[in-house]
């Protein structure tokens, strides 16, 4: 099984970018869908992105769409999520999750990340 670890989050201030990435490391990370989640205090984790094994297919969250871009890099075993025009709503904490298909829910990725803080400053 992959293990997933999280980094690059940190305090922006609004309209500001930041990126975030998850190494994988322990599986064969191509096989794997990944995900993107957030969870702000007091609230459910939800989707923002996620891209299928081959990077071909990208999905977003409406709230995120045309903000931020999903990529991977298999050979280096990462996900990336850019992150622009970044909002006080944006503050959560951000979890990279992988999974057999690139879908929008969370019950469908088996392993997650410990995930990284965001907080955007308005």
């Amino acid at each position: 099984q992959v293990q997933l670890a999280e980094s690059g989050g940190g305090l922006v201030q609004a309209g500001g970018s930041l990126r975030l990435s998850c190494l994988a490391s322990g599986g064969t990370f191509s096989w794997y869908a990944m995900g993107w989640f957030r969870q702000a205090p007091g609230k459910e984790r939800e989707f923002v992105a996620a891209i299928s094994q081959s990077g071909g297919n990208k999905y977003y969250d409406d709230s995120v769409k045309g903000r931020f871009t999903i990529s991977r890099d298999n050979a280096k075993n990462t996900v990336y999520l850019q992150m622009n025009s970044l909002e006080a709503e944006d503050t959560a904490v951000y979890y990279c999750a992988g999974g057999g298909r690139a879908t929008t829910l969370k019950s469908e990725y088996e392993q997650w990340g410990q995930g990284t803080q965001v907080t955007v400053s308005s």
